[in-house]
């Protein structure tokens, strides 16, 4: 019997080390711990922050980061006009320390602005480093006639257009124009408890 020559075997995985999936509910607690532990508890005070408070992002555009489980980044896009053009705002992106050389923050923004256009959105805006954003098309040449509702940095002002013409025409206040935050029974009774009855 002759022996089969040994064929060396790679023990190396095409796999990709992270996954990246809608996020969930159950994402919520470590979402908010990963934003604080990236952007610090100034976040809630930021000029993007005012577009997000008390909206919720659009529908399939909250995108989570895991791996081995564990929540590595998140990526949200909000509803907004911009100038009365339709758009959406992207942020906050935020990527955990350690896995941030694994390209987790290019892999979300790649998928975010894929689900953007499947969805049939025309334009995303964004408030961020130029040099870093665009890789993937983002640049200030039809943002320099929007503002924001607070202090921001005109060269951070970015946009892209996900089909021609998308931006044509955006001038003036960037301003949110998403689904409210759902009443939940609890905040309703915190209100009730807030309220004095009138006799």
């Amino acid at each position: 019997m002759t022996a089969l020559p040994k064929t060396p075997v790679a023990l190396i995985s095409d796999a990709a080390p992270f996954v990246i999936r809608a996020e969930r509910a159950s994402d919520a607690v470590a979402r908010e711990a990963l934003l604080d532990a990236c952007f610090g508890a100034s976040r809630h005070t930021r000029t993007c922050q005012r577009l997000r408070d008390g909206r919720l992002p659009a529908e399939g555009l909250g995108l989570s980061a895991l791996c081995e489980g564990r929540l590595v980044g998140t990526v949200r896009l909000w509803h907004v006009s911009a100038g009365g053009i339709p758009a959406l705002m992207l942020g906050p992106l935020a990527v955990e320390d350690s896995s941030r050389k694994l390209g987790v923050g290019a892999a979300l923004m790649d998928h975010a602005l894929a689900a953007a256009t499947a969805r049939g959105h025309r334009a995303v805006i964004l408030l961020g480093d130029a040099p870093y954003y665009a890789r993937f098309g983002f640049s200030d040449l039809k943002t320099g006639e929007l503002s924001l509702p607070g202090p921001f940095e005109r060269n951070r002002l970015l946009g892209i257009e996900l089909c021609e013409g998308g931006l044509d025409g955006a001038w003036g206040m960037i301003a949110p124009t998403g689904a409210p935050l759902p009443k939940t029974k609890a905040s309703r009774g915190r209100k009730a408890l807030l309220v004095p009855r009138v006799a």
